[in-house]
């Protein structure tokens, strides 16, 4: 059995981990990086998708080719929506199932396959630093998010082909963390400051 990896599915940027030694260890993108922006490019001329760092940076010049903040769509039915589209330069549609999908050059993709390109990201940077295939993962989301939220995670990370074997609240994950070498009881207060959101 290979290594289940941890994955932090940032609004604004993602992080991957593995255990090593008893203790989480983040491991590095191709590009020497902790974290990886949630951020997924199609470049009009050549079609190509970019994720990440290239992706932010084409941006500028392509907002309406380049999808951020994806993770406020996840699962949100779009006549719920109109808060979140003001937020996004690019075009948000309602799907076939009353849900969100973005529109890019004609093309529609939902959010968890936008969210698969970017799990896809750090699947692959996990694979090439464990030297190994990975097929699990445990996902962490905000607190708040309710089953569909959660359902459309997982959905994302069997597009990405990931075998999701838990969503965890992001600051249950960050408590976990910290008492992992604690050997005696306390109480702790646990934020998480996130790009999009504050648990």
């Amino acid at each position: 059995m290979g290594k289940i990896i941890g994955i932090d599915l940032g609004t604004t940027n993602s992080c991957v981990a593995v255990m090593e030694g008893g203790q989480p260890k983040v491991i590095p993108n191709a590009e020497g990086s902790d974290t990886t922006p949630s951020v997924v490019g199609f470049n009009p001329k050549t079609s190509e998708r970019l994720v990440g760092a290239a992706a932010k940076r084409q941006a500028v010049a392509q907002p309406k080719n380049t999808v951020s903040s994806i993770k406020r769509f996840m699962g949100l039915p779009f006549a719920d929506s109109s808060k979140e589209q003001h937020l996004v330069p690019y075009l948000v549609e309602r799907g076939d199932k009353g849900g969100c999908n973005v529109n890019i050059m004609g093309k529609h993709y939902t959010p968890e396959e936008i969210s698969a390109m970017v799990l896809t990201k750090m699947k692959e940077s996990a694979e090439a630093y464990l030297g190994e295939k990975v097929t699990q993962a445990v996902i962490t989301v905000p607190a708040y998010f309710n089953d569909a939220q959660r359902q459309a995670t997982k959905d994302a990370g069997a597009i990405a082909g990931l075998e999701v074997m838990r969503i965890i609240n992001e600051p249950t994950a960050a408590a976990l963390a910290y008492g992992l070498d604690k050997k005696k009881d306390g109480t702790i207060a646990v934020f998480d400051f996130g790009g999009g959101t504050f648990d």
